[in-house]
């Protein structure tokens, strides 16, 4: 798996909330094997680090070979920013296309204990 890069806050005393949407998400359903696809959005309130946009795209982009449930993903995302950027807030929100008829969202949560 890919190594999430951050850099330093410039303004770590002000909340302000940063959003970020990937369109282009595929992974692999565990179960047929075939490719899931769907749209990653993460909103979240920095403290001291924000995230490296370039290392988030090839983080993301390693799940297209890898078989993964939506739920399981989309905690895991949200697991590993929250890691290398121990932000004050996070959310991750899988948006999955269609598959048999069924949509899918799963949104994921994260505070920080203050």
């Amino acid at each position: 798996m890919s190594q999430i890069e951050t850099f330093d806050n410039a303004y770590p005393g002000r909340r302000y909330t940063v959003h970020i949407e990937c369109p282009e998400f595929t992974s692999v359903c565990p179960k047929t094997g075939n490719p899931d696809f769907g749209t990653i959005r993460i909103e979240y309130i920095p403290d001291q680090k924000c995230i490296e946009l370039k290392s988030l795209k090839f983080y993301l982009f390693a799940f297209r070979n890898e078989g993964i449930f939506y739920e399981m993903v989309t905690n895991k995302i949200l697991d590993d920013l929250v890691e290398a950027c121990r932000p004050h807030y996070m959310k991750v929100e899988g948006d999955f296309t269609a598959r048999g008829g069924i949509t899918t969202v799963v949104k994921a949560e994260y505070n920080k204990a203050e």
